[in-house]
């Protein structure tokens, strides 16, 4: 076996086994969308510690929708906790329970107005997984048709519809800086050039 190959499966293999020792856990917040612990640990050095845990009641969904031209649309928003604008792909949330491709329907749907015949899930990810354990699930839409948007009332959105090579240069740029966004455009733009676009 070539010594790259057998490192890279060396390097995958990994223990298993729990190395933090939770001796108690006690609520701190509980609210619809979110749940906060505090841990009591033994930390994998074995000295005494806390941990603090963000669980998300929701998985985050995003949607890169893409028209046969590569045109995209991007949903502009201020962020109450960023306390600034953020222009992001279609995104939101969705109950762990429930279907995530349901999900990124309704949110497509209520965001831009737009429906979508093919869906191809592109990339999953932990958006912070020191804190928290939120899931995020990535779609691209294909097909789509424009409806009337139904955004929720604690949103107040501006629609751009824009070609993706200009919103991968805004990533680039550094003017978008949501993480799933960045993620998500870097991921389409990587199967864009491998011609693995579903």
């Amino acid at each position: 076996m070539d010594v790259s190959i057998a490192l890279f499966y060396s390097a995958m293999h990994h223990p298993e086994e729990n190395p933090w020792q939770i001796n108690s856990e006690k609520e701190i917040y509980n609210n619809p969308w979110i749940n906060l612990t505090e841990y009591q640990v033994i930390n994998p050095s074995g000295n005494p510690g806390i941990y603090g845990k963000v669980h998300f009641k929701n998985r985050a969904i995003g949607i890169v929708p893409l028209d046969e031209e590569l045109n995209t649309w991007l949903v502009g928003q201020y962020r109450f906790v960023l306390n600034q604008y953020s222009w992001e792909i279609p995104e939101g949330g969705g109950p762990i329970a429930n279907d995530p491709l349901e999900a990124a329907k309704r949110e497509l749907l209520e965001e831009t107005g737009l429906k979508a015949n093919k869906w191809d899930e592109v990339q999953r990810m932990h958006l912070s997984n020191s804190v928290s354990d939120e899931l995020c699930i990535i779609y691209v839409a294909r097909g789509l048709e424009q409806f009337e948007a139904e955004p929720e009332d604690t949103e107040q959105l501006l629609i751009k519809k824009l070609p993706f090579e200009e919103v991968y240069r805004m990533v680039c740029a550094g003017d978008i800086t949501d993480s799933v966004t960045v993620a998500a455009v870097l991921k389409v733009k990587l199967l864009l050039l491998e011609n693995r676009l579903p």
